[in-house]
């Protein structure tokens, strides 16, 4: 069932609770990526433009309770004031009170105070220890600090939190602008692609993937498989992989995945050639050599898909009429490592399809190389967009009302 959006609520003069993710990378009092900030903007505005009174909770990195002395430096750190500023300079015409505090009679105040139209921003909720526990008095608590919610987090849904969970149990709730956009396109892509849908996947382990390579391979035409975890299946392939990154572990599972492949007639791609050095540098900048292999000497690594892998992972993206890419293809942090990640960033580019980036490495990989505006669609949300892709629920979407 689809779920209730901001515009089916009647938000005039009502205080509204937004779940934004405010979650921005940032140096001292320096935000250095504001991108979360603006993804949030089409929400708030339509919010402001219909009276409503605006109450933005959001975390802000982590925050270690177990050591009182690392709590004090964690809250130092993540103080959300420094997102505050950023938040009026898009809002000049709304008044944007920050609130240092989580609970409290300056909160209830700053809120009782608010105005149609403004906004208040209060201390980031991992302030709250009872936050990620998602404790039933801290939600109930927030929850009576408003008289709607709006769930527009995607970083932060797949998390059963006080803030995303508890809060909407106790109000009438919906989604925003940027959770109704992540689930029509990660929704459409998994459940009813245009076909050809090819499915990329990358990054270091098998293990972080199991769930989404048997999910996508019921699902998709072509599974693309790259990265780190390729080394894996090339193992079960009875291929020499050296140093390689290898969870012998999973060497049985990857033979399944494979067998499961050829009985439901779909092309699984792995790498025919990997680009190999003799040892990972440390820092990550440092020169590399890289020659291009088919089976790995004892002695050395796999870091990247090699050329031809790369034309082929590349040739059968153009090709497709809807791609979801998560997981880089080598060590792209590396300029000497980045070419595979780069080829297939480049054909996603190049592709006349619905091309669909799934959050953290890859979101980072993409925007890094200038194609994130060629392509349909950048998560903004890594683990949300992946328990998406294992065709899980996400906790803070099924706690919304259905319309």
């Amino acid at each position: 069932m689809s779920k209730k959006i901001v515009t089916d609520l009647n938000v005039e003069g009502k205080k509204v609770i937004v779940r934004v993710d405010f979650n921005v990378p940032h140096k001292g009092d320096v935000i250095t990526d504001d991108n979360r900030i603006v993804a949030a903007l089409p929400t708030i505005n339509y919010l402001i433009d219909h009276k409503a009174k605006v109450i933005l909770l959001s975390h802000l990195g982590k925050v270690d309770h177990k050591d009182p002395e690392k709590t004090e430096a964690d809250k130092k750190k993540n103080d959300m004031s420094i997102v505050a500023k950023k938040l009026q300079e898009y809002l000049p015409n709304s008044k944007v009170t920050f609130v240092n505090a989580t609970r409290g009679e300056e909160l209830e105040n700053a809120i009782a105070n608010c105005k149609e139209g403004d906004v208040v921003l209060m201390q980031n909720t991992r302030y709250e220890k009872g936050e990620s526990k998602n404790d039933e008095a801290l939600g109930k608590y927030w929850a009576s600090l408003g008289d709607l919610y709006v769930s527009d987090a995607f970083g932060s849904v797949h998390r059963a939190h006080a803030s995303t969970v508890g809060i909407p149990t106790y109000l009438p709730s919906a989604v925003g602008f940027l959770i109704e956009k992540e689930l029509k396109f990660l929704g459409d892509a998994v459940e009813n692609p245009v076909r050809p849908f090819v499915g990329i996947l990358g990054g270091a382990k098998v293990a972080d993937k199991l769930k989404v390579i048997n999910n996508l391979l019921e699902k998709c035409d072509t599974l693309i498989i790259g990265g780190g975890m390729a080394y894996t299946f090339m193992k079960a392939q009875g291929k020499e992989v050296g140093q390689s990154l290898v969870d012998l572990e999973k060497v049985d599972y990857c033979k399944e995945m494979m067998d499961k492949a050829e009985k439901l007639g779909k092309k699984l791609l792995l790498p025919i050639d990997t680009a190999v050095c003799a040892s990972f540098p440390d820092p990550i900048d440092a020169p590399v050599e890289v020659e291009y292999v088919t089976e790995i000497p004892a002695d050395k690594q796999g870091l990247d898909i090699g050329p031809k892998t790369a034309e082929l992972f590349a040739e059968e993206v153009r090709k497709a009429k809807t791609v979801v890419w998560n997981g880089p293809m080598g060590v792209f942090e590396n300029p000497t490592l980045a070419a595979g990640t780069n080829a297939v960033a480049k054909a996603l580019a190049e592709c006349e399809g619905t091309t669909i980036i799934g959050g953290g490495d890859s979101a980072a990989a993409i925007k890094q190389l200038g194609y994130a505006d060629k392509v349909s669609h950048v998560s903004t949300g890594g683990g949300a967009s992946l328990e998406f892709l294992e065709g899980n629920g996400l906790p803070g979407v099924d706690v919304i009302e259905d319309k």
